[in-house]
């Protein structure tokens, strides 16, 4: 594994820094206390080419590669991870589904301008009786001519609400289970399309999660993504690449709180002394700092194995889990360091730990996680 990023993915990386630096920071504490899904901030990431990396430029893209996306995703997270995931959910969880597994048509209608930043995406697969268990789900989607008819709803939707384009699972035949589940790209504005309730969040409280609601919706038959009873393995395919986007943003929550924690011991004085010359202290910092370092080479490994077209479904729950993990430990020491400040909305190490813990959640819990891995251990 060659550990020199080329000059494209310094760019990335250049771009999201100075968009984090110049547009997230200033105003991130602010957007967070109040809970502001800022649409001109979104359009303005959009409008940089940042969801288009990996794509293929006849599809709008840059033609860069996966690992340039999971840069961008790491550095925009340590700025403000609301923002580094409805970067995740356009990409990873909407436009990638439809790069591979979409037709030349459905390409050319819905990943063109996702890839060129004109259209936000999202994913809908929990249901409020249906999150780890797919099968459960109770929204369908009925055969009517050339329409399939759409009715139920959907829940913790990152992106609810503000994306155009939408891929939502539904059953087709609830007889066979996860082999009923079909995947449709359903769109913003039609009829019986509606959004419920707005999620009051512990964290990430940039980023929009709704519910959607289906009533009666006709979605067209060309509409359908890949093949009617296959929505399961669409969906499973479609969160292995969301985990290593997940597992980048905890990589880049961690390395925030990492930073402000070693700036804040530098300046805290007690005893006469910073508190970094506490030997607990810096020995606290230098552990974080190794479990970060760990993690990455799991996140890029898993990013570059699926930029090579190899398995990498094993990789990326192995990268979600650790990653994730490392945030909440981080960012929990973080905290801690900075002692009762810690435990105050005034220092951006609350936002931190508040943020970490859904990293442990979404895309699959981490016992998923470890479910993925001993399944492909035992086999």
């Amino acid at each position: 594994m060659d550990f020199n990023l080329t000059d494209d993915q310094k760019m990335f990386v250049k771009l999201a820094k100075d968009f984090g630096e110049k547009r997230l920071a200033p105003t991130v504490t602010e957007r967070d206390h109040h809970g502001i899904y800022d649409e001109e901030i979104i359009a303005e990431m959009l409008e940089m080419g940042l969801s288009g990396t990996y794509f293929p430029e006849e599809y709008g893209g840059a033609g860069a590669d996966v690992l340039s996306y999971i840069l961008t995703v790491e550095e925009l997270a340590k700025y403000d991870a609301g923002v580094s995931i409805t970067l995740s959910g356009t990409v990873s969880l909407c436009a990638n589904p439809i790069w591979q597994f979409g037709t030349e048509e459905q390409k050319k209608k819905y990943l063109v301008p996702l890839a060129e930043g004109t259209k936000l995406g999202a994913f809908g697969l929990t249901e409020p009786n249906a999150g780890t268990d797919a099968s459960g789900q109770q929204t369908v989607a009925v055969k009517d001519g050339d329409h399939y008819i759409l009715n139920g709803s959907k829940i913790f939707i990152t992106n609810a609400g503000a994306a155009d384009i939408y891929i939502v699972f539904a059953m087709t035949d609830k007889s066979k289970g996860n082999h009923g589940i079909t995947a449709f790209i359903v769109e913003k504005g039609w009829e019986g399309f509606t959004f419920g309730k707005k999620e009051d969040k512990l964290g990430i409280h940039t980023s929009q999660t709704m519910e959607l609601v289906f009533q009666d919706v006709k979605v067209p038959a060309e509409n359908l993504l890949g093949q009617e009873g296959k929505g399961f393995k669409v969906a499973m395919m479609t969160l292995d690449g969301g985990r290593i986007g997940v597992a980048a943003q905890a990589l880049g929550i961690a390395e925030a709180a990492l930073a402000d924690a070693v700036e804040y011991s530098k300046q805290r004085v007690q005893f006469g002394k910073p508190l970094c010359k506490f030997q607990s202290i810096s020995f606290k910092l230098a552990d974080m700092k190794m479990k970060i370092e760990a993690a990455r080479n799991l996140v890029y490994k898993a990013a570059c194995k699926k930029q090579a077209g190899e398995p990498f479904t094993v990789d990326a729950a192995i990268a979600k889990r650790v990653a994730s993990d490392v945030a909440m430990e981080v960012s929990v020491e973080a905290v801690q360091i900075f002692g009762g400040y810690g435990y105050s909305e005034e220092y951006p190490v609350a936002r931190h730990m508040r943020d970490a813990k859904i990293t442990q959640i979404y895309e699959g819990t981490n016992e998923v996680q470890l479910m993925v891995t001993a399944g492909a251990l035992l086999q």
